[in-house]
């Protein structure tokens, strides 16, 4: 090819051709895309419109260019040093299930079989009773250990003496223990925050098995079970902030009995959790990473490798819901993005129906291939950092860094996380959160669809209840007079009222009595079907009535048990109070909407009212209530 100072002529065309098309559009200022945005307004107040103030503390932009951009990002590469771009050069994780059954040798033919469709990293739950020289053998039997990550979620009063037989078996077995890939969850912070045990001389066991699991420098025996607050309903940069201080007690404690850091910190792997705010998750994950290299650093471990925060994620729990079920396979999946994009070690995917029941296999199935899609047809696993250069991401990494700094400075100079969760400070901050996420959902600030917002109109339990949350050790170690770590699901109380509701043997019909003005009949007609159908209620929606007459006459035809009037604010003070009286004591009235006329309807014995700014639950409970359920 022809070529001209180095540069192949055609190149050196194309350049020069690029050059001028650029030249003819002049730059656009951050200003005149504000300014251009204010005058689409037409008036309205641009920081209440546009700028999003997030529960995690800051504030989010509606648009982010280069200039936004944190100082320094973007100057490593992924898996360099502090790794916010990722710990390796790859993006490829392992596809995890967990298993949870008594059974060794039930527990073994369910590993084998996921592993043969496609599952590379396993979680088995054993019971401290459980812990026996013939267990191990009878739950690993045909597993090759050198090629699937096995990991272990075991009593903390028998975690040595597991380990101790396993590493044992592997001997015996003849597998190389420089290949053995795995951890044993050693976590007895999270023990004492889900049921009251207090461990106060943990590094024994630390110590221990450090000492047990030497010769396999891929396995771990710390882990941090932050996942655990994120069940329990805990914000992105209060989960990371705890779970930074989770990682430093650990090394704190481990270092001060003589553990080299480098020993300590290759031992420790953060089980985290992912909600379903996509962008801000993956944020978290990066920034996580980040942090965690920064606080190891100051312990002076021998090589910066010592630095990588080990993640493995698991899609969120709080969010899970009874009805419209398959809604959660949404919320898994884009959890699960989150976490791939982000760069994590390895994801389980909660199944869809975990809330009322143990996941049947057609479930685990889709939980699986959640995970296979986005490797084989999605390639999420092939490329590195994807997340990496957007301006947006990049500047939601720095935020939830800061806040999650915040927290854990806080709870450092507060003498550290063992201490809080000893005084049941951690515990009274994550319930404070769930609580307020309650709140927020039962006043629609925060949506759960199916459940508070769109609801599947037709949709019944079949005899589907939600399981309990808890422990479920089998060791007997709760403590009652404790405060523990309460795990609710966000839509609990909206499912509890729906199933009072079906078992009550009745199902009340909400019949929308629209009149007058079009637009805003049928649009308060919709929202008060979703409003009432959350309650598990029949509605009943019409196009509309010439007069009041005519739809009080149809309602009562139809043996409604509410009736609810849909119209305009100003035709209220027309129709609302006939049409109240027309209706007597034959059902529950309602007035969709809050209109200037309120006080005057309530003079006349109007009581109910709903509207954007109730409380959906308390107003639903309230209702169930009158009709006797």
């Amino acid at each position: 090819m022809v070529s001209d100072g180095g540069m192949p002529l055609y190149n050196k065309i194309i350049s020069v051709k690029m050059e001028k098309l650029f030249n003819e559009f002049q730059p656009v200022t951050s200003e005149a895309w504000k300014e251009k945005i204010i005058e689409d307004l037409k008036g309205a107040d641009y920081d209440k419109k546009m700028i999003w103030r997030t529960a995690e503390g800051f504030n989010v932009n509606p648009f982010y260019r280069k200039e936004d951009l944190p100082e320094g990002c973007g100057k490593e590469m992924p898996g360099e040093y502090p790794f916010t771009r990722g710990n390796r050069a790859s993006n490829d994780w392992l596809v995890r299930q967990n298993i949870n059954i008594p059974d060794a040798g039930e527990a073994n033919a369910r590993a084998k079989k996921i592993i043969a469709e496609g599952v590379n990293s396993i979680s088995f739950k054993v019971k401290g009773k459980l812990v026996t020289p013939e267990y191990i053998p009878a739950l690993l039997a045909g597993i090759d250990a050198e090629k699937v990550e096995l990991n272990f979620n075991v009593c903390v009063g028998k975690v040595v003496e597991f380990t101790s037989l396993l590493v044992e078996y592997y001997r015996q077995r003849g597998f190389d223990l420089a290949n053995i890939r795995g951890s044993v969850e050693y976590d007895p912070i999270a023990k004492e925050l889900l049921a009251g045990k207090v461990i106060e001389n943990y590094t024994e066991a630390i110590k221990a098995l450090i000492e047990a699991t030497s010769a396999m420098p891929k396995f771990r025996c710390i882990a941090v079970s932050s996942f655990k607050l994120n069940n329990a309903g805990a914000y992105i940069a209060q989960e990371l902030g705890y779970a930074l201080a989770w990682g430093n007690e650990y090394m704190n404690a481990a270092t001060e009995a003589g553990i080299p850091a480098d020993v300590v910190a290759k031992n420790i792997k953060f089980n985290m959790g992912i909600s379903s705010n996509f962008f801000m998750e993956i944020a978290k994950f990066r920034a996580a990473r980040m942090l965690w290299a920064k606080i190891v650093e100051q312990y002076g471990p021998q090589c910066k490798c010592a630095c990588k925060m080990i993640i493995h994620a698991e899609t969120s729990e709080f969010n899970l819901t009874v009805f419209d079920s398959y809604v959660n396979m949404l919320r898994t999946q884009t959890e699960a993005m989150s976490a791939a994009i982000a760069g994590v070690e390895s994801i389980a995917v909660t199944p869809y129906d975990a809330a009322y029941e143990k996941p049947t296999d057609f479930a685990q199935r889709i939980a699986k291939n959640q995970q296979l899609i986005l490797k084989h047809e999605s390639h999420l696993d092939k490329v590195a950092d994807p997340a990496g250069g957007s301006y947006y991401i990049e500047s939601l990494t720095a935020s939830i860094a800061a806040e999650a700094w915040k927290k854990f400075l806080a709870i450092e100079s507060d003498g550290g996380l063992h201490k809080a969760v000893k005084e049941g400070k951690v515990q009274a901050d994550i319930e404070a959160t769930g609580e307020s996420r309650r709140t927020a959902l039962a006043k629609r600030k925060e949506i759960l669809l199916g459940t508070n917002q769109y609801p599947n109109f037709s949709e019944t339990t079949e005899g589907k209840r939600p399981l309990p949350a808890g422990c479920n050790c089998g060791c007997g170690c709760h403590d009652p007079e404790k405060v523990t770590l309460s795990i609710r699901r966000l839509g609990e109380e909206f499912e509890q009222l729906r199933i009072a509701t079906e078992e009550s043997g009745r199902r009340p019909k909400a019949f929308m009595l629209t009149i007058g003005n079009l637009a805003m009949r049928q649009a308060r007609a919709q929202f008060s079907c979703n409003f009432l159908a959350t309650a598990g209620y029949e509605v009943i929606d019409n196009l509309g009535f010439k007069s009041v007459e005519e739809g009080v006459a149809a309602a009562l035809e139809a043996k409604a048990d509410i009736v609810v009037i849909c119209s305009s604010d100003d035709e209220y003070a027309e129709y609302a109070i006939p049409a109240f009286q027309a209706i007597g004591d034959k059902a529950i009235f309602i007035v969709a909407g809050a209109p200037a006329c309120m006080p005057e309807l309530q003079k006349a014995g109007i009581e109910n009212f709903i509207h954007v700014r109730v409380n959906v639950l308390d107003t639903l409970k309230e209702l169930n209530s009158k009709l006797g359920i």
